[in-house]
């Protein structure tokens, strides 16, 4: 018949003579945290226990149990049974202490050349590689929106800002490209940061590693690890890779912000460029008129949770000396909490962009206005007049504060008043004052010029076609 572990008896309890306080039992339990980690503390056990049974540490009969054992408690995991106590502090305990009251022996065996340091760490590197990639799959999602919105409005003219104030044409689709890009890095980092974690802390123990002869490889390679990590203090102290984890997310999660500051602007009635559908607007309890971007603006907040939480991480980790120490406790919480908001911050914006619709006359009419093509004209003085930029600088200044006196734009002056400041000009200067001709003309690499994005949209659709394969 299986042991039974003791109502309120530690595992770790041999040492003492009372049980803790409530309060420190309170404070120091982590169970309705670190029960995500469950999956992933179960597989950490059984490559553990096989590499015990092979090494010869214990029989293949205790790994057989365990093995049935940790099958039993997967169960119970996924059919929602597993009784999750808070007398035994956090997911590790629980696990092993519910495995005595399936096994009894056998499980004594399970810890063997083992510490909680070491299994913890392996735990949560384990979470947050599965995490890191979920986390790109959907930036990936969130891209493929993008690119489907600038395939579609690759002729569609928008003005660009600098300061927030109009400074030249662009096109919607390279407006949206300029986000792809982001993301693109931005999923660059968090692929690259899983590459950095994926080194294997089990076998550290507790901060010197073990007398047992156990095979550290094995257990890295059954659990895809790369590698064992080289140095136990290292091993079971380090925390850089969940620091770079939420540093990236922190990024991600300001260029979804960046966005979301955007569709708030631009579905305002000042801009009017863009209306968000019901599924994504909210309404005012006082004001039937109201269409609120509310998913928008609560991303624009949510931003600084993760950056904050990214802070709050680097403030616990900075002054802790090697190795272990309980303020380590919290890095858990702080990074569910920062992965649960960016994937809901990222769904949010795949389901407003992918719905959103443009209203392209508003923007092709707020491009128009502003003297936005003053740096057309400038550039056509130096190419048919040969006049330097400097000089086409100054002459342009002139022709736009002509223009502001006039209450018109550069394209409604007359060819008589645009002499009056340059005489050489032809009515050839009114070619290139169009919005449109001003977009198309931008054909450099990287360039706003409808050739250029549709160019862009092809390369990206290659480019996330393969990787979805």
């Amino acid at each position: 018949m299986a042991s039974k572990t003791e109502k309120g008896q530690q595992i770790w309890g041999g040492r003492f003579a009372a049980r803790p306080s409530d309060i420190m039992q309170a404070i120091n339990a982590s169970i309705h945290v670190d029960q995500r980690l469950a999956r992933e503390d179960i597989a950490g056990s059984r490559a553990h226990a096989d590499m015990l049974a092979e090494q010869g540490i214990i029989t293949a009969a205790d790994n057989e149990a365990i093995q049935a054992g940790l099958d039993l408690v997967l169960e119970e995991l996924n059919d929602d049974r597993f009784p999750f106590r808070v007398e035994f502090e956090d997911i590790h305990m629980n696990i092993e202490a519910r495995l005595q009251e399936l096994i009894g022996d056998p499980a004594r065996r399970l810890h063997t050349a083992r510490s909680r340091n070491d299994q913890v760490v392996t735990d949560f590197r384990l979470w947050t590689r599965g995490a890191l990639s979920e986390a790109a799959a959907q930036l990936a999602r969130l891209q493929r929106v993008l690119v489907g919105v600038a395939e579609r409005e690759t002729e569609t003219v928008m003005p660009g800002f600098t300061h927030l104030q109009t400074a030249q044409p662009v096109t919607l689709g390279h407006h949206m490209l300029a986000y792809v890009e982001m993301f693109g890095r931005d999923r660059t980092r968090l692929q690259d940061c899983a590459v950095r974690l994926n080194e294997s802390p089990l076998g550290a123990g507790a901060l010197a590693g073990t007398g047992f002869p156990i095979d550290r490889d094995a257990t890295a390679e059954a659990l895809g690890f790369d590698r064992p990590m080289a140095n136990s203090l290292d091993a079971v102290s380090a925390r850089d890779f969940v620091l770079e984890a939420l540093a990236t997310l922190s990024i991600a999660t300001t260029h979804l912000s960046r966005l979301a500051e955007e569709v708030v602007l631009w579905s305002s009635a000042q801009f009017g460029f863009v209306r968000l559908t019901d599924a994504w607007s909210t309404g005012s309890s006082i004001m039937p008129q109201k269409r609120n971007p509310d998913a928008a603006e609560l991303i624009r907040a949510k931003a600084s949770l993760v950056t904050g939480h990214y802070v709050a991480l680097q403030g616990a980790i900075k002054g802790l000396p090697l190795a272990y120490a309980k303020d380590l406790q919290d890095d858990k919480r702080l990074t569910f909490e920062s992965f649960d908001t960016f994937m809901l911050c990222a769904q949010a914006m795949v389901g407003m962009i992918g719905t959103a619709r443009f209203h392209h006359d508003r923007m092709r009419e707020a491009a128009a206005h502003g003297f936005s093509t003053a740096t057309d004209l400038a550039d056509y003085l130096v190419r048919a007049l040969d006049m330097p930029f400097r000089q086409a600088h100054h002459v342009t200044g002139r022709l736009v504060a002509l223009a502001e006196d006039a209450g018109c734009d550069l394209v409604d002056l007359t060819l008589d008043q645009m002499q009056s400041v340059e005489p050489r000009l032809t009515n050839d200067i009114f070619t290139v004052l169009s919005v449109e001709a001003s977009t198309r003309s931008r054909q450099s690499y990287g360039g706003t010029s409808p050739v250029r994005v549709a160019e862009q949209v092809a390369q990206w659709k290659r480019r996330l076609a393969m990787e979805e394969k």
